[in-house]
């Protein structure tokens, strides 16, 4: 009988753990649309970015821009890595971290200085863990959408060490989400500025008027495309984190309804075996009365 409670006992545990596995997983479903739908709709300001910047390109001015600056040999480089504040989201963590700490022995190997901007909760932790590091900034519990005076903060510290000299270059460490079944930790540059030339562009730019000139037209363009670029490896970031916590939910919810299947067969056994054994108690009471 002990048994049989124990096994009932746990059985309601675990009941209880699905059902909060249960509304993660839907919780992280519902954000991770969210996400998706942020990142979509800056693509048409993306684009006119692009076709902006290429424009501007094939008349020369990115050449004397400082952002558009390319070093001639790697010194220093700042690291901005993105995590997660909460966990539970399956290896996104581990993978995004390895990848940082790849870079670092990379630079170190190299003979290169470099410093980083932690962005969430694990990626601090981690960070502070390891020695020699500098920590140019440290951001955590960032909003779905962040861009804030989160973002500006991030970016106006990276443009700040980049016109410093203070780091030749600044790479995005983050998690890319490319599908449902498939994101990958990987690291994007974004200073020196750089964007994709469109093929074609507009009339509306060709023809544009650039007030009150186009070197200042171009100062903002560029900042706007260094801040469009992190918002969306922080958007991706995100929606990638979103798809790995449901899924890694999904599969602990999975896990808890055969671990509830394995318990039930087990307590119905043991229901069977005490009846069995109380059976065969009575039996051998009515055998030994009979005698």
């Amino acid at each position: 009988m002990s048994s049989t409670r124990a096994l009932k006992n746990r059985i309601r545990s675990v009941k209880s753990t699905k059902q909060i596995t249960k509304a993660m997983q839907l919780v992280a479903a519902s954000k991770m649309r969210k996400a998706q739908d942020a990142e979509k709709a800056m693509e048409p300001y993306t684009q006119a970015a692009r076709e902006l910047l290429t424009h501007l390109a094939a008349q020369g001015e990115t050449d004397r821009h400082p952002l558009f600056r390319e070093p001639a040999k790697i010194n220093s480089r700042m690291l901005i890595v993105v995590a997660t504040d909460k966990g539970l989201a399956g290896a996104y963590d581990a993978n995004v971290l390895k990848l940082y700490a790849k870079q670092l022995l990379e630079d170190d190997k190299a003979g290169i200085k470099n410093q980083t901007i932690a962005i969430g909760r694990r990626a601090n932790r981690f960070v502070s863990k390891l020695k020699g590091v500098n920590v140019a900034a440290a951001y955590q519990d960032l909003p779905d959408d962040p861009s804030g005076a989160e973002l500006h903060a991030i970016v106006d510290t990276a443009i700040d060490a980049f016109n410093a000299g203070e780091a030749d270059v600044v790479d995005v460490v983050f998690t890319q989400f490319i599908s449902s079944v498939n994101q990958v930790a990987t690291v994007k540059r974004i200073l020196p500025a750089g964007f994709e030339e469109t093929e074609e562009v507009s009339e509306d730019v060709r023809t544009a008027e650039f007030e009150p000139s186009a070197e200042e037209v171009l100062e903002a363009v560029t900042h706007r495309l260094v801040e469009a670029q992190v918002y969306y490896f922080l958007l991706t970031a995100r929606a990638s984190e979103y798809i790995m916590r449901m899924l890694a939910m999904k599969n602990a919810t999975d896990n808890a309804n055969d671990l509830i299947d394995d318990l039930t067969l087990a307590m119905n056994k043991a229901r069977q075996g005490a009846i069995t054994q109380e059976l065969a108690e009575i039996s051998g009471g009515v055998e030994a009365l009979k005698e």
